[in-house]
């Protein structure tokens, strides 16, 4: 069907090992060096490459393709810790792949982004989609990520008349070291040199020329002699960012507090719509909201007379609930008995909560929700063979057939256990009330109108169920924005109307897991590097500026546990520090091999700074120093050999400056430890 459109342009099938003629099959993954299409009249070509960290599709097809094993991993999850990939491997496997054949390669992502309203996937998939992608979720430049691609791109542009004309020659330079030549007919030259040891760096000798190969990178020699880039030394400056924080200006008196601002409605427990519904047993959630909300009542009444044998006035029973996901709030008689939720790794709740009844009528209210539908689990075998099933070892997938199998919501069984004479009520099959969603989502609360908004002085806080409002300013200039939601729960929010998305910050990551710093060497795995641990998976969420007049917007929160709005503050994004560490064997910056080959010879490697904005100067120097300098940036140390003068220099030349650049060398910077290989790192 598809050829039949006759398009004019080529078909691609990713992943799709068995796409038949002429659809050509491609790869995705963190490495595709060793990918080969179906057929050799098919170009090998890469249609994502993962800039980041997690990947759309299980790695049983990464285990397929490239026969490197890599740990479930998965995108940023509510109580999950944030996952990065170090810039030197992302690049590795960049130039690998052209190394060996590659003709297309793109990037997801390239441009990080925010899972606006209810949009994200499941379950428990955060609001922000940042991914550590070149381009932030803010819309700015990752650095050194973002500079060091587009010198790698550079790089390989300059090998395109060799790429295009041949496929390459491979030879083994060593063990774990290879070399790949291509030729043009006119006699033109390119080659990549590889290290692919995990440990250990390596000199190799290449056309009677001798190279030095840090571990687990790549050269590449656009004239088969010079090389212009090598993955592992990055030039490009590294940028830290950071948030200012400022209150949230309620438009309150300047000596009241910020919860002098805020208005409030509380939410209904249980039943409080007209459309509800009654329906024996228990109700599949999913297919009941068809996804119109996140929340689903189950609500079910029991007359106590008080003479029961088994359950007598003021005994205390144990309420029993199985859900397939992703979380449950159990009120009985309205007040809030118990709560569970599920979590990336498993959706599926089961609680028992103590309870008390009473004599007559005794409500029981359980509040179903969901965080992002439900993936499908896809397993595999050792003989490689998929499946879709709910049992054996498990991958989530965010995309693919079978959605509709995918449940959430309680389905049972629901019971009352521990009761006097030790017998427990199977409730399930009961008649049950449903209400698809919160009374508050139908009665416009999200654009803050309705003329039921409560304004008091005593601000309730930490209550369940409750809707606040608010009116503020926008923050002053043009950083990007974010609300910082420390103190709140878990919920939803609204700016003008429109939903940020879920907030959780309630959802506290794991503590073990990170480490201060990932060595970028060896295969790159989803667990490999791991920052925020102990911390809130998110706690910032991006409110775009577009969204916000100067003055009188309008701020709405559904909060589901419990928290305090009044420690909601505005975190405006600035670029904080700049920082850079260039070895006197790095090679010279891209922008140089333009010039004539004696002027190249002449230069030495640079270290640049450059101020994000033009309107911003560079305004101290932290920390330089030159010779054996320790640390990454942010946390630069002077090593056991140091220029005395290198700060000095570095202050002159750059302190007033939008921009600077100082060569790394001896005649520039003095030499503090002869015989010694240095660099020059600055803060």
């Amino acid at each position: 069907m598809a050829i039949s459109l006759d398009t004019g342009v080529p078909w691609v099938m990713c992943q799709q090992s068995d796409a038949p003629d002429p659809i050509i099959n491609t790869c995705n993954g963190f490495y595709c060096d060793q990918f080969t299409p179906n057929s050799n009249k098919k170009p090998k070509m890469w249609t994502e490459n993962w800039s980041g960290c997690c990947f759309p599709v299980s790695n049983f097809y990464q285990f397929l393709i490239t026969s490197r094993h890599i740990p479930n991993a998965r995108f940023l999850s509510f109580g999950g810790t944030v996952p990065y990939r170090p810039v030197e491997d992302l690049t590795f496997a960049v130039s690998r792949f052209f190394q060996r054949g590659g003709t297309f390669q793109n990037y997801y992502m390239y441009h990080g982004g925010t899972n606006f309203d209810r949009t994200t996937g499941g379950p428990f998939i955060a609001t922000s989609y940042d991914y550590d992608a070149p381009i932030d979720e803010y819309g700015q430049v990752r650095q050194p990520k973002w500079g060091h691609l587009r010198d790698v791109h550079k790089a390989i542009k300059l090998c395109e008349e060799a790429l295009i004309a041949t496929d390459p020659k491979i030879s083994s330079l060593g063990p774990n070291l290879e070399a790949a030549v291509y030729k043009t007919g006119s006699g033109g030259c390119s080659a990549f040199l590889a290290n692919i040891d995990t440990k250990s760096d390596a000199t190799v000798n290449f056309n009677g020329n001798s190279y030095h190969l840090p571990a687990w990178s790549v050269s590449i020699l656009p004239d088969c002699k010079n090389v212009v880039l090598n993955t592992a030394k990055v030039n490009s400056m590294s940028v830290i960012p950071s948030f200012m924080h400022e209150s949230l200006n309620t438009n309150a008196d300047s000596t009241d507090s910020i919860g002098s601002g805020w208005s409030w409605i509380n939410e209904p427990v249980g039943i409080s719509k007209a459309s509800a519904f009654n329906k024996l047993g228990l109700l599949e959630q999913i297919n009941t909201t068809a996804d119109k909300s996140d929340y689903l009542w189950y609500s079910l009444s029991m007359n106590i007379k008080g003479d029961e044998p088994f359950l007598q006035d003021g005994s205390q029973t144990v309420l029993h609930v199985e859900s397939l996901g992703h979380g449950l709030h159990a009120f009985i008689n309205g007040k809030l008995a118990g709560s569970r939720t599920g979590n990336s790794d498993n959706a599926k709740v089961k609680v028992d909560i103590p309870i008390t009844v009473v004599p007559g009528k005794n409500t029981i209210d359980l509040l179903s929700l969901t965080v992002g539908l439900q993936c499908r689990y896809v397993i595999y075998n050792r003989y490689n063979s998929v499946y879709v099933s709910s049992n054996w070892r498990h991958i989530c997938q965010n995309y693919g057939a079978f959605f509709d199998l995918s449940g959430a919501g309680i389905t049972g069984p629901v019971k009352l256990n521990g009761l006097s004479n030790g017998s427990s009520i199977d409730l399930s099959s009961q008649q049950w009330t449903y209400q698809v969603g919160l009374k508050g989502e139908d009665s416009g609360l999200p654009s803050g109108s309705s003329s039921e908004w409560v304004s008091q002085p005593a601000l309730p806080k930490n209550q369940p169920l409750i809707w606040y409002k608010t009116n503020f300013d926008a923050p002053t200039g043009d950083d990007p924005v974010a609300l910082d939601f420390m103190g709140m729960g878990k919920g939803e929010a609204w700016i003008n109307g429109q939903s940020i998305g879920r907030y959780w910050p309630a959802y506290i990551a794991s503590n073990s897991g990170c480490t201060d710093s990932c060595d970028y060497r060896g295969p790159y795995s989803a667990n490999k590097c791991r920052k925020n641990c102990g911390k809130p998976s998110q706690q910032l969420y991006h409110v775009p500026r577009s969204w916000l007049k100067p003055s009188g917007n309008i701020l709405v929160l559904l909060e589901e546990m419990g928290g305090d709005p009044t420690q909601l503050a505005f975190a405006t994004r600035k670029m904080g520090s700049l920082c850079s560490h260039v070895s006197d064997s790095h090679p010279l910056p891209m922008d140089m091999w333009g010039l004539d080959s004696k002027t190249r010879r002449a230069s030495n490697p640079t270290l640049s700074l450059s101020c994000p904005s033009p309107n911003q100067v560079i305004s101290s120097i932290k920390f330089a120093s030159f010779g054996t300098p320790l640390g990454t940036c942010g946390s630069f140390s002077h090593g056991r050999c140091s220029s005395a003068k290198a700060h000095s220099i570095v202050q002159k030349v750059c302190v007033g400056s939008t921009s600077c650049s100082i060569d790394v060398s001896t005649k520039t910077l003095g030499d503090p430890c002869k015989g010694v290989k240095k660099s020059l790192a600055v803060e």
